[in-house]
């Protein structure tokens, strides 16, 4: 089986990528009779985070399409084999995915070792996710424009997504950044 298309949208908090993220799905399902799959990294660790998530799973409702809603907060490979060529899958986001296995990992976030597999875990399970599906969207925040200070975990946290980052939009077909809710092609032949 051919290899889906892998699209990587990035911004900043509340910059609108997700919202451009879930048209982007929907259109490609639509056009292609595809089947919409929404992985979300997200947990609900406060009252805000739990707003969001709910917010994000009423726009999904309120859109009229039928989407298959995975919760994976961390271990994404373990949900690469559950997906076929007809499926359209939208992954929100890489951020929260790697916050949330840096503190899965506790002190062992520190070893060199650890951080270098992480990268590659995750990457590899993007990969075998788009071996599988028709088109996977990536979404992501836009973290690394700001000083990050010096605490070694945000210090840590900021090179392997920047390295995360470099490497998805490598592997994308297209790439965006959404700024203000327009996003902003970086990749890809022009629409």
């Amino acid at each position: 089986m051919a290899e889906g298309s892998l699209i990587f949208i990035s911004g900043g908090v509340r910059s609108g990528k997700s919202s451009y993220a879930e048209r982007t799905a929907a259109g490609l399902a639509i056009k292609t009779e595809g089947k919409l799959h929404y992985i979300a990294a997200g947990k609900a660790y406060d009252p805000e985070m739990e707003a969001r998530i709910q917010r994000h799973q009423e726009d999904r409702e309120k859109s009229g399409l039928n989407w298959t809603t995975w919760e994976k907060p961390s271990a994404l490979e373990e949900i690469s084999g559950n997906f076929n060529n007809q499926d359209i899958i939208l992954f929100d986001c890489l951020t929260t995915l790697l916050n949330n296995e840096l503190f899965r990992a506790e002190d062992v976030w520190r070893n060199r070792e650890f951080q270098e597999n992480l990268l590659s875990d995750i990457l590899r399970a993007i990969t075998e996710i788009r071996k599988k599906c028709r088109a996977l969207i990536v979404v992501s925040n836009e973290v690394l424009n700001e000083p990050i200070g010096k605490n070694e975990l945000v210090i840590t946290y900021s090179k392997i997504l920047g390295t995360l980052h470099r490497n998805l939009v490598n592997m994308a077909d297209e790439a965006y950044l959404v700024e203000a809710g327009i996003p902003i092609q970086m990749k890809g032949e022009p629409e």
